[in-house]
């Protein structure tokens, strides 16, 4: 309960840092994207559905738009990005937030769907989503903000026996 407690107050923080003020201007608009990763079937996570969920419940009383998806697949994910992306075209804001397994091979960040088949780290490109495709993603919306918060747990069992996967 403390960390939820923790990763809420830090997330009002950021949002309250990085947006306008907005006595003295129209609104902008505020989009986020929550992924919560618990039910993996090597190294089921007990915290990141409910981190998720908490944090999507503090960013809707913040006034963002949220889409929040607990246990997604890579399509999933894959798609939920796309869309988030296409939306902050439009203008505003952006926050993305992930919770769940995450790992690094040849120092390339991946975030871990839920029933991601790895069984080496050459695997990892093919079934786990890159972080750098978000961050692309995010780069060519143009819109004014975007934030990302990834709480991965990088110890990840579903790897633990491959060379080159990096905790």
């Amino acid at each position: 309960m403390k960390s939820i407690i923790t990763k809420i107050v830090l997330l009002s923080f950021l949002v309250f840092l990085f947006l306008p003020n907005i006595s003295h201007a129209a609104p902008e608009r505020r989009i986020a994207l929550v992924i919560g990763n618990s039910n993996y079937t090597d190294g089921r996570l007990n915290n990141p559905v409910n981190d998720a969920t908490d944090i999507a419940a503090a960013l809707k009383s913040l006034g963002f738009t949220v889409t929040l998806r607990k246990d997604a697949d890579l399509r999933e994910m894959k798609d939920e990005i796309d869309n988030f992306g296409n939306s902050l075209k439009k203008g505003g804001v952006g926050l993305f937030f992930y919770a769940g397994h995450g790992i690094q091979v040849g120092g390339i960040n991946y975030l871990i769907p839920v029933r991601a088949k790895i069984n080496n780290a050459k695997m990892v490109e093919h079934e786990a989503l890159d972080v750098n495709r978000l961050l692309s993603i995010l780069d060519n919306a143009g819109n004014s903000v975007n934030i990302v918060m990834l709480d991965a747990c990088r110890d990840n069992p579903i790897v633990r026996s491959s060379r080159g996967a990096g905790r």
